[in-house]
């Protein structure tokens, strides 16, 4: 091969550019040859439009209006999630209530807590005995009586997580980041074990299941419209700073209505998540959902149909024809309509001069008769 470049170049027929064409296909062969692990990879031409039709999209809940109810918070955080992800890269996932809302216990979980309590009871008294023994999740102690395994809990590992906390929180500098980076597997096992063996003292731990699903929670003061005023605060902020090409909402207060209209004038998606179906918010948005969709996994599937119906309306939106006056100027030089008129009276006027102008070859008194007469 190389002996035929050579001779290729040493040919002063062949011109510059068959030259570098050679030397470059002989550098391709040369390096997947010695490198038989790699493949050719042929350019995606549509990688651009791929990349860019995925739309950076903001989830904002409002959970004063729609608290999570059927499922537990966090199992409806992840649906939500993966529903929002049908619609392109989530980038934010934003939720805002006042403390009653942290507050607020729903009525399944009082109601399981009761049980609990009940059973626990008939446990001490030795009417009731499980099947399966309870099992701490961060030793491995098994206990056949569930206030045995929270008290074990609390006087154990409790203490050695705040002992944990406390060093974490005195120390400062890499001395910190060393104590971080050394307790964080136990305390990940702690906070998971936590979860399903301690009763939370205030609420159900709606905040901490949606902060574990990766939201951000802020929490405002207990004053009306609090929440909804600082949502809406957030949503505008983000739209001037142009951070999302696609909103979700999840509520079904009529106050975001506004909110709504200025985000589609903007040329911003707009999906509403709430259980009102002829509500004001799903006749102002692009695409609506209800909880239960969510939940099901139905609204991820419809989202797919949605975003196509969203691409097609940009593609028609980019054909359109626009009459740009400067560019056209630009490209074409200036024109208008005063030199188009001036420039159709010299063109009539020199046609009518070339049908009036005489012939110069022959005096202008003869006639053609007369010289083809008088040339036969």
């Amino acid at each position: 091969m190389v002996t035929l470049v050579r001779s290729c170049v040493s040919d002063r027929r062949l011109d510059s550019s068959t030259i570098r064409t050679l030397t470059a296909v002989v550098r391709i062969i040369r390096h997947y040859h010695f490198n038989s692990n790699q493949t050719l990879k042929t350019p995606d031409p549509f990688a651009s439009v791929h990349s860019a039709a995925r739309n950076i999209v903001a989830v904002f809940w409002d959970l004063d209006n729609k608290p999570p109810r059927s499922v537990s918070p966090f199992d409806a955080a992840i649906r939500l999630k993966k529903a929002s992800e049908s619609f392109g890269a989530v980038r934010y996932k934003i939720a805002y209530a006042n403390q009653h809302s942290f507050d607020y216990v729903p009525p399944e979980i009082r109601i399981h807590r009761r049980d609990r309590k009940a059973l626990n009871q008939l446990e001490n008294k030795g009417v009731v005995k499980p099947v399966d023994p309870y099992i701490c999740r961060v030793c491995g102690r098994k206990f056949y009586n569930n206030e045995k395994l929270v008290n074990h809990f609390k006087q154990i590992h409790e203490c050695e997580h705040k002992k944990r906390v406390s060093q974490i929180e005195s120390a400062k500098g890499s001395q910190r980041v060393k104590l971080v980076g050394k307790y964080s597997m136990k305390m990940e096992k702690y906070n998971n074990a936590a979860r399903d063996i301690l009763t939370p003292k205030v609420g159900y731990g709606l905040g901490d299941e949606l902060k574990r699903a990766g939201y951000w929670v802020s929490v405002v003061s207990n004053k009306p419209q609090a929440a909804d005023i600082a949502l809406r605060n957030h949503m505008v902020d983000m739209m001037d700073r142009r951070q999302m090409e696609c909103l979700i909402l999840v509520s079904d207060d009529s106050d975001f209505v506004e909110v709504l209209k200025e985000a589609r004038l903007r040329c911003l998606k707009t999906v509403v998540v709430g259980d009102s179906n002829d509500g004001a918010l799903k006749r102002v948005s692009d695409a609506a959902f209800s909880w239960q969709e969510i939940i099901m996994g139905k609204a991820k599937k419809e989202a797919v149909s949605v975003v196509g119906r969203w691409k097609d309306g940009d593609i028609l939106k980019r054909l359109e024809w626009t009459y740009n006056y400067e560019r056209e100027r630009k490209l074409y030089g200036s024109y208008s309509e005063d030199d188009d008129d001036q420039n159709d009276d010299l063109d009539v006027s020199n046609l009518i001069s070339d049908e009036i102008k005489p012939d110069q070859s022959s005096a202008w008194w003869k006639l053609e008769s007369d010289s083809d007469a008088a040339s036969s």
